[in-house]
C-alpha cells in the first residue's frame, strides 16, 4: 500500500475532483427529491414503503450510476483511467437488488395478494434514479410525474372499465351436514355470484368440513362483503363463514 502523502491528500481535493463531487451531489439530491415525490402517494395511502424508502432507493440508484461517468476521478484520480467501466453492468446490479427489495413488500394472505403496486413503483423509483445518474434529467422528471399520476389516478380508471369483481369465501359446515357442489352452486347463485372454476378447495376437520371458494359477480356490480355475509347468515347448514375481497 502506498503511503499517504500531502500530494495524495491534495489529489482528493483538487478543483476538478471537487467539481465532480458537486455534480454527483446535485444528481443524488435531485434523485432524492423525485423519489420522495413518488413515495408520497404510498405514504398517503398508509403503505409500509413511504417517502423515505422511495427517496433512498432513487438516490442510491442515482449515486451508483453517476459515478460510472467519472472514472478518471476514482480514488483521487491516482489510478490509471478505467476504460472498462460499463454502465450497463451497474444498471443490471441495481435492477437485481431492487428485485429483492420489491419481493419483500409483496404479501399473501389467503386469496389476497398485496404489495404488487408498491413493488412495481419501487422498481420505477430505481429507474428514476438511474436516469438522474445518467444525466437524463428531463426523462427522470417526466417518469416521476407519470409514475405518480398512474398510482394516484390509475385506480379510478380501473373502476370505470368492465371487470369481474371477486370475493374469497370460507364456509364452515355443521358437523352433521355433508355438503355437495350442487347445493353450494345454488347458494352462490342466490347471492348473484358464480363459482370461479378451479377455485374450490376442501379441508376436512375432525367433525366438519371447510370449503374455500372464490366467487365472481355475474354483473358489473361491485362486491359487497356485508351483502354476502347477510346471505350466508340465513344458511341453515353453516356454522360459520369468512368473507373477504379476493385481490391479486
Amino acid at each position: 500500500m502506498n503511503p499517504i502523502t500531502p500530494e495524495t491528500l491534495q489529489s482528493y481535493w483538487s478543483t476538478p475532483q471537487v467539481e465532480a463531487s458537486i455534480m454527483i451531489l446535485m444528481n443524488i439530491v435531485g434523485a432524492l427529491l423525485l423519489g420522495m415525490i413518488v413515495g408520497y402517494e404510498r405514504s398517503y395511502r398508509g403503505r409500509a414503503a413511504g417517502m423515505r424508502t422511495y427517496g433512498l432507493v432513487c438516490m442510491a440508484s442515482a449515486a451508483v450510476t453517476v459515478i460510472v461517468g467519472f472514472p478518471q476521478y476514482w480514488f483521487g484520480g491516482m489510478l490509471p483511467l478505467v476504460s472498462t467501466a460499463d454502465p450497463t453492468r451497474v444498471i443490471q446490479g441495481i435492477v437485481t437488488g431492487i428485485g429483492f427489495l420489491g419481493a419483500g413488500v409483496i404479501m399473501k394472505e389467503g386469496m389476497n395478494i398485496s404489495g404488487l403496486t408498491t413493488a412495481a413503483s419501487i422498481w420505477a423509483s430505481s429507474a428514476i434514479g438511474i436516469l438522474c445518474g445518467s444525466g437524463f434529467y428531463f426523462a427522470a422528471i417526466m417518469l416521476t410525474m407519470i409514475a405518480s399520476a398512474t398510482m394516484i389516478w390509475g385506480g379510478y380508471f380501473e373502476t370505470m372499465l368492465p371487470s369481474r369483481h371477486a370475493a374469497s369465501v370460507i364456509l364452515h359446515f355443521r358437523p352433521d351436514h355433508r355438503p355437495c357442489l350442487d347445493e353450494i352452486r345454488a347458494l352462490i347463485d342466490d347471492l348473484d355470484f358464480r363459482l370461479a372454476e378451479g377455485s374450490t378447495s376442501i379441508i376436512r376437520h375432525e367433525n366438519h368440513e371447510e370449503w374455500h371458494l372464490v366467487l365472481l359477480s355475474k354483473g358489473k356490480h361491485k362486491v359487497s362483503i356485508p351483502a354476502i355475509a347477510a346471505g350466508l347468515q340465513d344458511c341453515a347448514f353453516l356454522c360459520g363463514y369468512q368473507v373477504a375481497f379476493a385481490r391479486n
